[in-house]
């Protein structure tokens, strides 16, 4: 049996991330001809078309999605492990990290994260990815260098993480309203109407389950998917919005924002990211960059 050329896991990878010869050929520096070449190597070697034609442009087969995330993961392990070992000068380092994370993170600590890197590694670019949901492909196939965000019970327990600060959950209401007056009461807070913020769609929070455990129940008129939104529509109504208070301390200027009269938990908030880029001197650098900015 003949050894496989390992070369072409390079060109496979290249091929399902591009998705197009022409581009996979510019990436590797070749002629569309010989990527070509390549591909019909590839589709030999593996037993399965991988790209095929589907009106002006290539789609990929069930067997090359299967693929993608393992070859890309393989390509990067081994780019890593040839790596020469060195210490890491950031004001020479150039390169584009990619962290998702929400709104609200970016607002409170992108300026200060940015500046600090415009100091130390003039180099280097970010890019913010918005947060959506909890899944964690992106930062399995590389394509997200860091996450930000609450880790949940049912986070992949392949991700490396670290708590980066908690965060507590406050009252915010509109300048002048009924509540920004007096002490507020769990009974008080209770009777008003509320805007719940939820990007799952779920129709309660924890702000309920502690309601709860004191006999009340809250009036959810409406809900928004971030913090936003959710302090858009207080500034200019009768609506309460309960929100975390370091991730929205930017856009509660001008609002009324109150301790919640409920024994709730904090909120740890981490950053995630995956093993192989554990060591990485440069990732480490950066994580090292967001746990200060955030302390």
């Amino acid at each position: 049996m003949s050894t496989p050329d390992l070369n072409l896991l390079i060109t496979l990878d290249v091929l399902l991330r591009e998705g197009s010869v022409a581009r996979a050929a510019e990436q590797l520096n070749l002629s569309p001809s010989a990527m070509s070449r390549a591909l019909a190597r590839l589709r030999q070697t593996t037993g399965d078309p991988l790209l095929v034609r589907a009106g002006r442009g290539l789609v990929a087969t069930p067997r090359a999605l299967e693929l993608r995330e393992r070859v890309s993961v393989l390509v990067q392990e081994a780019e890593a492990m040839l790596r020469p070992a060195q210490l890491l000068d950031p004001g020479q380092l150039q390169r584009t990290f990619t962290l998702r994370c929400s709104d609200g993170f970016v607002e409170t600590f992108a300026a200060a994260l940015l500046a600090r890197l415009a100091r130390e590694a003039p180099g280097v670019r970010l890019r913010f990815l918005q947060k959506t949901d909890k899944d964690s492909t992106l930062l399995r196939d590389g394509r997200v260098d860091l996450e930000t965000g609450v880790v949940g019970a049912r986070i992949d327990d392949t991700l490396h993480s670290r708590i980066l600060f908690r965060d507590r959950y406050v009252g915010v209401v509109r300048a002048g309203h009924a509540l920004s007056c007096a002490k507020v009461s769990a009974r008080r807070f209770a009777a008003g109407e509320h805007v719940l913020v939820s990007r799952s769609g779920r129709d309660s929070g924890p702000v309920d389950e502690a309601l709860q455990g004191l006999g009340l129940a809250r009036t959810i008129v409406t809900s928004v998917g971030g913090f936003a939104a959710a302090l858009a529509l207080v500034r200019d109504s009768e609506l309460i919005a309960s929100v975390p208070a370091r991730h929205t301390e930017r856009l509660r200027a001008g609002l009324h924002s109150f301790s919640l009269p409920l024994l709730l938990p904090d909120i740890p908030v981490s950053m995630l990211w995956h093993p192989r880029m554990d060591a990485d001197p440069a990732h480490r650098w950066l994580r090292d960059c967001v746990r200060q900015i955030c302390a």
